[in-house]
Order: structure tokens, then sequence, then C-alpha cells
């Protein structure tokens, strides 16, 4: 009798195993949204945080399994994310001299083609919509370039070209400083929006079939930009300014307009661009570190980096820093929709470029927990496909068209 007690124990149990993880109800359709429509992010840094932290060892260290608390992504989480095309951001700092900008921009471009060229079943090069189709059918994750910053091309057009024949699908006008030609959102403004060479290089980027990326710069070298461009424009990181009143964000009148354009605005999932509480928080967390030690004359604790730390722990303390959310990241891309339509949002995680990350968002495998927050708020898998690829596959056939207009192809 005891036996046939034992026995029957796992039979009794079965039940209880499945109520406590039920199976994903969204599972299905996200597998097959993604089989149908490559995932295509906007915005990874992955080869800047590799150079950054791996030094020399990134060209021949395994990329296939890294530490999630080091790194956002790697090669098997991008599979385990959906991951079908990636556009890899080339950032260097905006503080160096230009002419190391441009060599730093080379080192990153070299990186990226060398993970298609060690990694050949998981990437591969695309320069068109097209090509990133198919490398989609066959499995590999279509790899293009975001070159990160205006200052990166040192004022040439002829480094711009340079940088589209190595591969380049895109040039961010700015980034974190204004430059000679265009103001960013986060310095002071010295043109009101592009100058005369800053049209010029909207142009030239329309010719060579590259995207114009919009995120960092002015609202007002947006706008400038958007009514220069012949092709529509990405925003290849950023976020609805309603919901999160950040210069980096887009607001409500210029969504309007990337609708007219035909654009995209590609979600961010930076924490601070997210949620306005963790915006206001950090803002208020750099006034207590100045406020403790700001060098030379200022600051409670200037020369005394114990006690300055000390009294920064004490501030966290009292002020725990708000947690941002999934469902806050689905709140922008709903602000966006709801302004602009759904033709014109896309995904640009800024994964590996980023501190803090969304709860339930800490790297490069958990973009199907997006799309099923999306689900269960009522999204389509008409409208998720659009999201994931087929509103920047869209704009990039736009560009490609407007580039063989301007040459005759």
């Amino acid at each position: 009798m005891t036996m046939l007690r034992f026995a029957a124990l796992p039979l009794l149990l079965a039940p209880l195993a499945v109520q406590a993880a039920p199976a994903d109800p969204y599972a299905a359709r996200i597998a097959r949204v993604l089989k149908a429509t490559p995932l295509i992010d906007g915005h990874n840094d992955w080869p800047e945080a590799l150079a950054e932290k791996a030094k020399d060892a990134r060209w021949t260290m395994d990329l296939t399994h890294l530490d999630p608390a080091t790194y956002h992504s790697d090669i098997t989480r991008l599979h385990a994310g959906g991951v079908g095309g990636q556009f890899w951001s080339v950032w260097v700092s905006a503080d160096l001299p230009p002419v190391q900008q441009v060599k730093d921009t080379l080192d990153q471009i070299g990186m990226v083609h060398a993970l298609a060229e060690r990694y050949p079943r998981d990437f591969t090069m695309v320069r068109t919509a097209e090509d990133l189709r198919a490398a989609h059918r066959a499995g590999r994750i279509g790899s293009l370039i975001g070159v990160e910053g205006g200052g990166q091309i040192d004022g040439s057009l002829a480094v711009l070209r340079a940088y589209r024949g190595l591969g380049a699908a895109y040039l961010t006008l700015t980034h974190s400083r204004t430059t000679d030609w265009a103001d960013s959102a986060t310095d002071d403004p010295r043109h009101d929006g592009l100058t005369p060479f800053g049209e010029d290089v909207v142009r030239e980027l329309n010719r060579l079939g590259m995207l114009v990326d919009l995120s960092h710069v002015s609202e007002a070298t947006m706008l400038d930009a958007l009514r220069v461009t012949k092709a529509p424009v990405i925003f290849s990181h950023s976020n609805a300014r309603a919901l999160c009143d950040t210069p980096r964000n887009v607001s409500d009148a210029v969504l309007k307009q990337v609708a007219a354009n035909g654009g995209v605005v590609m979600v961010n999932f930076a924490a601070q661009y997210v949620s306005e509480a963790r915006r206001v928080w950090g803002a208020d967390r750099s006034a207590e570190i100045a406020r403790n030690n700001a060098p030379p004359f200022g600051g409670l604790h200037v020369g005394d980096p114990v006690g300055a730390a000390k009294a920064l722990a004490t501030w966290e303390a009292a002020h725990p820093e708000p947690v941002s959310t999934i469902g806050q990241v689905a709140d922008h891309i709903d602000h966006i929709v709801k302004q602009a339509g759904v033709d014109h949002v896309g995904i640009g995680s800024d994964f590996d470029g980023v501190g803090d990350l969304p709860q339930g968002l800490g790297g490069v495998e958990t973009y199907p927990a997006l799309l099923a927050e999306l689900m269960r708020r009522g999204w389509s898998d008409r409208d998720i496909a659009k999201l994931v690829g087929g509103n920047i596959l869209r704009v990039m056939a736009a560009a490609e068209r407007v580039a063989g207009d301007a040459t005759g192809g």
C-alpha cells in the first residue's frame, strides 16, 4: 500500500507542476512572426563594449557565451532572442579629436566585419533590405553598421563615402556634442539645426542610400533634416518625449512629421529615456555628486573622496533608484503608434551601450518578453511584424530607391 501511494505521487504532483510553470500563451505566435519577419534592432553597441572591456582579446576570444553581468549580447543569446538583423553601432566618444574619431570608427567597423568572418554560420554582412531578408531565410543575423555621430566623419564627405564603401548603413547626425554643422540634443546649440554643410550631408546620405539617423540631435536639427531629406529618416534608438521629457526623445510634433516623411522611430530600452522618474532621479544624483565633490573649490567633500562616497551612499539610501519596467517600454511604443501610426515604430534597444535597463529587458534574449507584453495589450501578429522588422525594411527599400533615382540606377 505504501509503495502504491509513493508511485502515484508524481501523477498527483504533475498538475501542480503545470500550474506553477504555465506555458507562454504567446510563444507560438511570436515564433510564427519571427519566422516570417526578421527581428531587426536599430542599435546595439556590442562592438564598442568589446573594444572597451576586452581590448585586443576581442579579435580572438570566444563570443558564443559571455558573462551576462558584463555584456548584454553574445551569439547564443542573440539567437535565443530571435534576432534576425542588427544595426551594430560603431560609436566613439565625441570628445576625441576628429582624426582619432575616424581611426576608432574604422577599428570598430573592422570588428563588425570580423563577427561575420569568424562566425559565418551566425552572421552575414548585408547592405539592402533584400539582403537582410535573404540572411534571415538562411538562419543568419544580417549585420549592418550604424555610425553613431556626425563628428566621426571629420567634416568630410569623402570619409562618409568611405564608410559607406565599408558597409555603413546609417549616420547619426550628432552624438552628445554639437558639431561644426549640426546641433546635438545634449549640448548648447550653435546653428539652430543644420548648417548648409549639414544639409549637404543629408543629401549625400540620400545619394549613397544611407539612412539619416536623428537620434541624439536637437529638435531643430530633426526638423531641418526632415525638410531636406528625400528618403525616410530613422531614429535608431529614441523614445516618446511626452512620456519621458528628455531632449533625447521625440516630441509629438516631430512624431507627426516622421509619419508624413515615412520614417520610423525605433524604441530605446535605456532606463533614463524610458522612465521620467528615473530621468529625474539621475539628474538629482548628478547634482548630489557635484554638491559633495566639485573640484577645484566647490563641494562639501572636496579632497575627501571617502567622505564624498559616504555622503553619496547616504543620499542613495534615502533616494532609491526608481524601477523602470518592460510595461513602460511598451507604453512608449503605444504612444508612438498613437501619434504616428503603427507603420512608423521599431525597436532600437541600445543594448551594451547603457547601464540601467528595465526589469525584464536585461539582454538580447529578452525581445520575446516585450512582444508578449504587446500581445497582451491586443497587438495583432500583423502589427507585431511591422514593429519587429517590417517597418525598417520598408524604410531601407525606400532609401535604396531614392539612391537609385539620384544616380540614375
